[in-house]
């Protein structure tokens, strides 16, 4: 039985983010592969937390800059080491590469942080992404820890085109690895509620991600209003883990704008809804809720960027519009026709089956950890950026990290 240490960002909340269900995916994956997984983080503990006991999964939590986890890897042995997002790698990937050398170190990249910051400045300084990308540190930071891993997780076939296209990384040290997921059978699409069992639309998402929020702020301000006037029965419902004030103060019951905070059972939520809203006008990876409203049989209408990664060629389960005015006009006539809502409810199903299934993806990443295994040495040594950026990290973070060990010291 092999051994693999999983350090987290945070502790995975698959109720609350699409990046807690994406953790908790590979996990179940590492766990039913017959391997002891320890699950470690920095973070706190939090009520919304996975019962990662339940998977078999032991967990501990570590600190920064602390010889203990020196201690960890000198006992635990990992033969791999999976860090979730690249700071994590940033933080302990030199630890790894001194104790356990021979341990295969994978990132999940969860989406790329550097696309999703330009994104976000872009948008606000009304300027070109590609144009800011480039001279960013934190790209720098990405894209020196993909190379310093043995292998990384994509999520998003297009993150994967840019990787290649403009970072020209090798690739070898890379592998697409989107959501894996249960197919959706026949059965399953005729137990859906149908279109007349449901009623109002919803908007989802976790609150302390930017993007999630000036997309609500855009429904109340813009889209919503527009909608209401041709739609007067119907409600939004608003739901995302972590609201803030600034969040419950857009509740307003006589425009039919509703914010429900933390949704209990956001399928459930996702069910009794007929159409999704997701006008995103900036981020990264893929976005769970518009695979949430697809594996629910709620058609959804989204942005360029909202769809990104998800469909392909396929066509999508309702609309993607970067126009207000089409948007609007799209939600309206999808909410109105029964007809469509059917045709566009199919198209979702297809592609959740078509472009997730979860057997197909998790093959393919236990042959490439096993075609790493048996030639590590020749692996690395065909990734010299990445053994050179190794070298450099381990000089500059070592003496920095062992400063602040021995400065924690002298305070105690």
């Amino acid at each position: 039985m092999s051994k693999v240490l999983v350090i987290g960002y945070v502790w995975p909340e698959p109720t609350s983010s699409a990046a807690g269900s994406r953790m908790m995916q590979l996990l179940n994956f590492l766990s039913k592969e017959d391997h002891e997984v320890l699950f470690c983080t920095t973070a706190r503990n939090t009520g919304n937390m996975a019962d990662l006991d339940s998977l078999g999964i032991n967990t501990k939590r570590i600190k920064l800059n602390d010889p203990e986890v020196d201690d960890l890897l000198e006992e635990f042995k990992p033969d791999i080491v999976l860090f979730d997002r690249f700071m994590m790698e940033e933080q302990f990937g030199w630890r790894v590469d001194k104790i356990c050398p021979q341990a295969i170190k994978i990132l999940d990249t969860e989406d790329l942080h550097f696309l999703r910051q330009a994104r976000e400045r872009a948008f606000k300084k009304n300027e070109k992404a590609e144009d800011l990308y480039f001279d960013s540190d934190l790209t720098k930071r990405e894209i020196s820890a993909i190379y310093r891993c043995d292998l990384s997780l994509i999520i998003s076939e297009a993150e994967m085109q840019l990787l290649f296209s403009e970072f020209r990384l090798p690739k070898e040290i890379l592998l697409y690895l989107p959501y894996l997921l249960e197919m959706i059978s026949e059965n399953k699409l005729r137990n859906f509620p149908s279109f007349e069992e449901r009623k109002d639309f919803i908007s989802i998402g976790n609150f302390l991600h930017e993007p999630n929020w000036n997309a609500v702020l855009y429904l109340k301000e813009k889209i919503w209003p527009q909608i209401r006037k041709k739609l007067p029965e119907a409600n939004i419902q608003i739901y995302g883990a972590y609201a803030s004030e600034k969040v419950f103060n857009l509740h307003d019951e006589k425009t039919g704008f509703i914010v429900n905070g933390r949704a209990g059972d956001s399928s459930e939520a996702m069910r009794n809804a007929r159409i999704c809203l997701a006008p995103i006008r900036f981020g990264a990876g893929l976005k769970g809720k518009l695979i949430e409203a697809m594996q629910n049989g709620t058609p959804s209408i989204t942005t360029n960027i909202g769809a990104e990664g998800i469909n392909s060629e396929l066509p999508w389960n309702g609309f993607i519009t970067d126009s207000e005015n089409e948007f609007i006009t799209k939600a309206i006539e999808l909410y109105s026709d029964q007809n469509l809502w059917n045709q566009k409810q199919i198209a979702g199903v297809e592609i959740i089956n078509t472009r997730f299934c979860k057997e197909e993806f998790q093959s393919n990443l236990k042959s490439r950890l096993e075609e790493i295994k048996v030639n590590i040495s020749a692996h690395r040594h065909m990734n010299f950026t990445g053994e050179m950026l190794k070298y450099h990290l381990h000089k500059s973070t070592y003496y920095m990290s062992r400063f602040i060990e021995e400065k924690n010291r002298n305070k105690n």
